[in-house]
């Protein structure tokens, strides 16, 4: 078994899986450019069908000229913990890709599970390196797009936040009690042996 702090694995992994985790608490420190590409370095890594590479992500670091149109796309909600993230991203995939030889690009079925890989790469290594992403939905997608110039036809998949993490005191009020780890679902209630089993 593998522990970190208050997770604990049921069988051995790296402990780099459980020190990942989606805090909303962050100090408000600034990531450097340099720290912020290697996570888009690690994501670059990902596996993708056909090596397609559909992931894109489109970012603003605090106290840029970006920021601030990045933080008027999320809800009020994650606006009132991602103030002190050092930077925003949005995560788009492009469901089209064109095979090689081929004469028109047709459709990737897995874009969005290959972006999803990008982005578990980019938690993971944010995670190595002291700092910690925050996936969410909570954002206008349909000004995402045009606010921040998504070609036609792009998929917008979610917004993430990277921060290093601070002290839960510095949440609002309502938000104290949620800022634990997460533990997770038993093994046995989603990989089966031989074919799907129904609950």
């Amino acid at each position: 078994m593998t522990a970190s702090a208050s997770r604990h694995a049921d069988h051995p992994i790296d402990p780099l899986f459980l020190e990942r985790w989606s805090t909303r608490a962050f100090t408000g420190e600034e990531i450097s450019e340099t720290e912020l590409l290697t996570l888009f370095e690690a994501a670059r890594w990902a596996p993708s069908a056909y090596n397609a590479q559909p992931w894109r992500f489109l970012y603003a670091r605090r106290n840029t000229q970006a920021w601030d149109r990045f933080f008027g796309l999320l809800n009020p909600f994650n606006q009132s913990w991602a103030d002190r993230a050092a930077a925003l991203v949005v995560l788009v995939s492009d469901p089209q890709f064109q095979p090689p030889g081929a004469d028109q690009p047709v459709l990737l079925r897995s874009h969005s599970l290959d972006a999803g890989a990008a982005w578990g790469n980019l938690a993971l290594q944010a995670a190595r390196g002291g700092w910690q992403a925050h996936g969410l939905g909570g954002f206008d997608i349909e000004r995402a797009i045009t606010e921040l110039n998504v070609p036609t036809g792009y998929h917008v998949e979610l917004a993430i936040a990277i921060g290093r993490p601070g002290p839960r005191p510095d949440l609002p009020e309502a938000l104290l009690a949620r800022e634990l780890p997460s533990g997770r679902r038993p093994i046995e209630t989603f990989a089966f042996e031989g074919g799907f089993v129904s609950a």
